[in-house]
């Protein structure tokens, strides 16, 4: 797992070692390994970038900053009801957003052009209830691209509010989602097999909030209102821990092997420094890929922490793993299955809660597991708000709910 260890100590030279290693050996075993050559490429681009940065004379003409010039211009991007909103890290202009539409294949597509870069692009997957598919990719070094791709053409305007870009649908097709109908009934559920996997424990309390709130209390709590919920509706059912008990990493995703689990859904709560207590919030749910971005490396070495010994010594079952791209696939769409309902639920009690969406992470928890697997963050724990509301019983019920309605959904397209 030396290539992991290098993308969370942001090691560029090791990360390009391990990197054509991981295309070589993949090759010869058979893999698909273009998302690993794709990470050659962006380090190379990266390195080629840097040594342009050493060259270049700096030349103090203007005494105002060159905003677009900046590395990652573009804080985040989100879904909330009608809107998809773009956070800029400084003021914007009109020029900075360039509009278009097309029609290829019958589908409608309103294209937004973005001047600057956005580092978790790729990573980030947004969802909205009414539309086809929505689609941000950083189109060119510089052009941040969101697509909306929709079976009728949506009327779609943005507004500029300083930092801020807002793109609303006014014509979308609400279906009700009404999540007993809308998810049909599966039949022998009972030949699904889930492990669910409440972080930390024991000596590891996981995060800690104000007035001494812990992680790993509240992220077992939900768990097991997950457990209740999923056997009910006929599931076979598994929890890592079940009391206040510590497990090595490695161990939690061996129990859901050794169970032949068909998935592997492990909850957390999030945390931040001091400084951001109040400003960082929000849902998150994360699949195994080895993510470049700032944001999901950080994250990772808050849940990595109690374990970065290597998680398994044989190179070549840790390859398997890794350059599993279907297992890679089918956990993705899991997340987005799980996060759309979870939001959704979370909603019901509380209209503000932020979607921080479906992303990429290094996550050691997640490398073992042979079946499709999730990390998911339920929560800041660190926000006074948003911690207290962790705690709250009949909001944990609405969390478990609607991981529970994910389950069902993600079955259901998936059997």
């Amino acid at each position: 797992m030396d290539y992991l260890r290098a993308v969370l100590n942001n090691d560029k030279k090791s990360e390009k070692q391990h990197l054509q290693n991981l295309v070589k050996i993949g090759k010869k075993l058979n893999r698909n390994v273009n998302t690993y050559e794709k990470e050659l490429s962006k380090l190379a681009s990266i390195d080629t970038t840097s040594k342009k940065t050493t060259i270049k004379k700096t030349t103090p003409k203007k005494s105002t900053t060159t905003y677009k010039n900046s590395a990652f211009n573009i804080s985040k991007v989100t879904v909330e009801e009608n809107q998809i909103i773009i956070d800029f890290k400084h003021y914007i202009k009109k020029d900075y957003i360039h509009y278009s539409e097309e029609k290829i294949n019958g589908k409608y597509y309103d294209i937004f052009d973005f001047d600057g870069r956005f580092e978790d692009a790729s990573p980030t997957k947004l969802v909205m209830n009414g539309v086809d598919r929505i689609r941000i990719t950083q189109h060119k070094y510089r052009t941040l691209r969101i697509e909306l791709i929709n079976s009728f053409n949506l009327k779609a305007i943005y507004i500029i509010n300083k930092k801020r870009v807002i793109i609303k649908i006014l014509n979308r097709k609400i279906e009700k989602t009404n999540n007993s109908k809308a998810i049909p009934k599966i039949q022998n559920n009972k030949d699904k097999v889930i492990v669910i996997d409440p972080g930390h424990g024991g000596k590891d309390s996981g995060a800690i909030g104000t007035k001494k709130r812990y992680e790993k209390n509240t992220v077992l709590t939900v768990a097991k209102h997950l457990y209740y919920d999923l056997k009910k509706r006929g599931y076979t059912v598994y929890l890592t821990r079940n009391k206040d008990k510590f497990i090595e990493l490695r161990d939690r995703t061996k129990f859901a092997n050794r169970k032949n689990a068909d998935i592997f859904i492990s909850i957390h709560a999030n945390a931040v420094p001091k400084s951001q207590w109040e400003k960082a919030k929000g849902i998150e749910t994360f699949f195994l890929s080895p993510a470049r971005s700032s944001r999901a490396k950080r994250i990772a070495a808050i849940e990595n922490k109690t374990d970065m010994s290597t998680m398994n010594n044989s190179s070549q079952n840790a390859l398997l793993t890794i350059l599993n791209q279907s297992k890679i696939t089918a956990s993705q769409k899991l997340g987005i299955d799980i996060h759309q309902n979870l939001l959704y639920s979370a909603r019901k009690k509380y209209k503000d809660i932020e979607d921080g969406g479906v992303r990429e992470g290094p996550f050691w928890v997640l490398v073992g597991a042979q079946m499709p697997s999730i990390l998911i963050e339920i929560g800041y724990i660190t926000n006074s708000t948003e911690g207290r509301r962790l705690f709250e019983t009949s909001y944990q019920r609405l969390l478990a709910n609607g991981i529970a309605n994910g389950v069902d959904s993600y079955f259901a397209k998936n059997q």
